[in-house]
């Protein structure tokens, strides 16, 4: 699988990562297991994952997965920390303290003295972002973490961020942003996109193939086994069954007709391949699903059914 580089940094992915949202919760131990054998049998050497996966579950599944199917420097291992869900409301604390207690307890499930890249996982409006930022700096020169990142953050929110932190003695460079794209969210080619391009930091897409609608499986109602029909997940897929939404649905069955592709590997190429994008972020409930996404790898669009795609999907 190819590797490419995080912006201007040393940190080297390859350019599909393994997302683990699910893990520990909609996926068991035994699927999680499959999953990361046929990613790493692909090629694959980046994991992510958050504290608040499952609520700490993904990170323990991926802690007991390690030694025995992968040693732990031979791959990229991320997480994010700040969002949390006490009494089953989503709340957000970028404080010093609370980033800090959150990274320790990442490590112990984790079973690792450090991960690759620890990231802020949400923009937080109640707390100085200098407190977040502090963390993020306390966790790179203890070791803690060896590259630091953000994710869900606006374009002035990153610039902010990111320039704050550059050629500054004792602080962590910012090495990357997560931020959703794909042909159904294109926003973050007005600012992400461009920022990271023009001051060194890598592009992490997550949810390249909207949500699970560009694999089309939602174009004759919804189906019983998946997301959209899970308690966990209904209201993430919804945004997306919309009429906007299904014309580009369309407009990409009908590319995938034409080539002799599938749709989710149309879809996932789209992004893999859009200028800026450093590794994309792709997750699966199975590992028969993770194998269907990983053919991906075999295939490119040809240049007018990528205009063609662009073109209809255009944010206006």
């Amino acid at each position: 699988m190819e590797i490419r580089r995080a912006g201007e940094s040393g940190l080297s992915l390859t350019r599909l990562g393994l997302g683990t949202m699910t893990w520990g919760r909609d996926t068991d131990e035994h699927e999680a297991a499959d999953q990361m054998r046929a990613y790493l049998d692909a090629g694959g050497n980046f994991i992510d994952t958050a504290a608040v996966y499952g609520d700490g579950d993904s990170e323990r599944v991926i802690g007991g997965l390690a030694g025995s199917l992968f040693k732990r420097e031979e791959i990229v291992l991320a997480t994010k920390a700040g969002i949390t869900f006490p009494g089953g409301v989503r709340t957000v604390n970028n404080s010093r303290a609370s980033l800090m207690a959150e990274l320790d307890s990442s490590l112990a499930r984790l079973g690792t003295e450090y991960v690759d890249l620890w990231q802020i996982h949400t923009w937080d409006s109640e707390n100085p972002i200098a407190d977040a930022l502090s963390a993020l700096d306390w966790a790179y020169n203890t070791g803690r973490a060896r590259y630091v990142g953000i994710s869900n953050f606006s374009g002035w929110q990153t610039a902010h961020c990111v320039t704050r932190q550059m050629n500054q003695g004792g602080k962590a460079p910012i090495t990357s942003i997560q931020s959703e794209y794909s042909l159904l969210s294109r926003e973050v080619e007005r600012e992400i996109i461009p920022a990271a391009q023009a001051l060194g930091f890598g592009f992490l897409p997550w949810s390249p193939l909207g949500r699970g609608v560009l694999t089309g499986k939602y174009r004759n109602g919804l189906p019983s086994d998946s997301r959209g029909a899970s308690a966990h997940f209904a209201g993430f897929v919804e945004p997306y069954l919309d009429a906007r939404s299904s014309r580009i649905v369309e407009a990409v069955c009908v590319a995938a007709d034409g080539l002799g592709f599938s749709p989710l590997e149309v879809s996932l190429a789209w992004v893999r391949d859009a200028p800026g994008v450093t590794s994309v972020i792709v997750g699966a409930r199975t590992g028969a699903q993770l194998r269907g996404i990983l053919t991906s790898e075999q295939i490119s669009l040809p240049e007018v059914v990528r205009e063609a795609l662009s073109e209809v999907s255009a944010v206006l």
